[in-house]
């Protein structure tokens, strides 16, 4: 197991240095400049400009830019905003938690409903609730997200008023403590539903399959025969090996937790890494881009590693050695 790990952890490296070398090519042939938006379009000083480049090191060959990033990087330093002349770190930093608090909360919900929920239909397949869930499961899941985000917004907060639609909290309350607290679930609420019913029909399917799958092995039929109770039969055998793919599905979607709230961050203007990123597009902030997908990438290979460890230890008979 030291080896793997050992081995993982060097191919994780070897990763996020391929994909902050793919990430830094793709943003400098992108078209448009920072320079641009700072100066404005109606401004064309070509002094002010050359200052300007000079200043954030964009008079230099792009060899050069790349080491000088690559070696801030390595060293923890991700830079300066050239849009909010401030530093990256501190901007991801105030960010982060937000998307980590409304992505894991809405997977550790998907999860847990998606996967009791594929449990019960395998258990009950063929049944009148099997077959509405699985349907609801399809219809959901072709469902764009910000489509779904809108229509809850229309429904619970503008025509209800039952529940806020937009931030992270009141910000004219000015509540603290537990309040604050309630305040900030609140305004969790719509988001996190809307990411829960776009990706709890994977769960859903998955463990569905799964469970069906092993529960028809000749295995199982021959415990059976033996006259294993079925709830030991479940428990012990089928439950753990059917629960593999969901543990792979729960990786995948913890490693792109970043990404992959973005556009409900957007929706619900949420104050999390989307709305970042996305200012950073939009005005060519490169700094800003490079530590934000130097962040994803680190998270993807981080939760990925975790991922392969604990298929070992649900799973003796997988040997990585």
């Amino acid at each position: 197991m030291k080896k793997f790990v050992f081995r993982r952890i060097l191919s994780g490296l070897l990763t996020v240095l391929v994909v902050f070398t793919l990430n830094f090519a793709l943003v400098k042939s992108a078209p448009g400049d920072p320079i641009t938006s700072l100066m404005g379009k109606e401004t064309d000083d070509p002094v002010l400009r050359q200052a300007l480049m000079e200043k954030w090191g964009l008079d230099k060959s792009y060899p050069e830019q790349y080491l000088s990033y690559l070696k801030n990087a390595a060293s923890g330093d991700l830079g300066t905003s050239i849009i909010y002349n401030r530093s990256v770190n501190e901007m991801i930093g105030e960010r982060v938690l937000a998307t980590v608090l409304l992505g894991l909360t809405a997977a550790l919900l998907a999860l847990l409903l998606g996967t009791a929920l594929g449990i019960f239909c395998a258990r009950h397949d063929g049944s009148w609730i099997d077959t509405l869930l699985s349907s609801i499961s399809y219809a959901t899941d072709a469902m764009p997200s910000f489509w779904l985000g809108l229509m809850l917004m229309i429904v619970f907060a503008t025509n209800l008023k039952l529940l806020p639609s937009q931030g992270m909290f009141n910000v004219r309350a000015g509540y603290t403590g537990m309040r604050h607290m309630l305040d900030v679930l609140q305004h969790l609420i719509l988001p996190c539903v809307t990411l829960v019913i776009i990706t709890m029909p994977g769960y859903f399917r998955i463990t569905k399959s799964s469970i069906l799958q092993v529960t028809n092995e000749d295995f199982i039929t021959t415990m059976r025969a033996t006259g294993m109770s079925e709830k030991k039969i479940f428990n012990k055998y089928i439950f753990r090996n059917a629960i593999l793919p969901t543990v792979t599905m729960f990786g995948i979607s913890m490693a792109f937790l970043i990404t992959g709230v973005s556009l409900i961050e957007i929706v619900f203007s949420w104050p999390g890494m989307g709305r970042l990123t996305l200012t950073a597009i939009t005005q060519r902030d490169y700094p800003t881009l490079m530590g934000v997908y130097l962040v994803m990438s680190v998270s993807v290979v981080i939760v990925m590693i975790i991922t392969d460890i604990a298929y070992a230890l649900l799973d003796p008979r997988i040997r990585y050695e």
